[in-house]
């Protein structure tokens, strides 16, 4: 697995976004969540077009805690079938992928 991710979610509303961000960066699984917001999203759900407002949890971490994050994020989400997305970082500033390793638990080995 990819040593460095940046995981996507989304929730309908700013408070769950900052509790998933709260969660997770509590328990150690992220460094970072960056919560952007209000976007518009248009998608299939349940053999309907919708569209809603929602908030975009981008989620700094590394590849070896993701399958806790996940738990940790559906077991926070309200969603039925949250959005969880997982994206390779190429690459980075060594600097930042330091401090990165250093707030994330601990690497298993």
């Amino acid at each position: 697995m990819t040593d460095y991710i940046q995981v996507m979610t989304t929730t309908g509303n700013m408070t769950d976004a900052q509790r998933i961000a709260n969660v997770i960066v509590g328990q150690r699984l992220a460094a970072c969540v960056q919560i952007i917001g209000p976007i518009r999203s248009t998608y299939w759900w349940e053999g309907e077009v919708k569209q809603d407002e929602e908030y975009l949890c981008l989620i700094k971490t590394r590849g070896d805690v993701y399958d806790q994050l996940e738990q940790a994020i559906r077991e926070a989400h309200p969603y039925d079938v949250p959005e969880i997305l997982a994206i390779p970082v190429v690459r980075g500033s060594q600097g930042y992928l330091d401090w990165l390793d250093r707030e994330v638990g601990q690497r298993e080995k």
